[in-house]
């Protein structure tokens, strides 16, 4: 699948996740991104410890799996909207790219 980007006004040509018209994009980006956490059992203290190879900065740790599961998938949403903010690249995950192309 070829890299997709969006414009500034968040239009994504050639983009059609679900029959739509592309407003899945973060969701799937997001989906993606999550299927690529590799989580760990901490010695320490028993808790666990979750990454996402590729993302910088984005981990979690919490008592269950489940938390920590839910708070790398927080940490990741406001990764995302802060790098976007920022105008900072944002890595490609499944031929998914949220990168915003600045109007011409």
């Amino acid at each position: 699948m070829p890299a997709l980007r969006a414009d500034a006004d968040g239009a994504v040509a050639g983009y059609n996740s679900t029959g739509d018209d592309g407003s899945k994009l973060l969701t799937d980006y997001i989906r993606a991104a999550m299927h690529r956490a590799k989580y760990e059992i901490l010695e320490d203290d028993g808790s666990f410890y979750g990454e996402i190879p590729g993302f910088q900065g984005v981990y979690a740790n919490a008592a269950t799996l489940e938390a920590c599961r839910e708070e790398l998938e927080e940490v990741l949403e406001g990764w995302i909207l802060l790098r976007t903010s920022e105008h900072l690249k944002l890595p490609v995950v499944d031929g998914i790219d949220l990168t915003i192309k600045q109007p011409a």
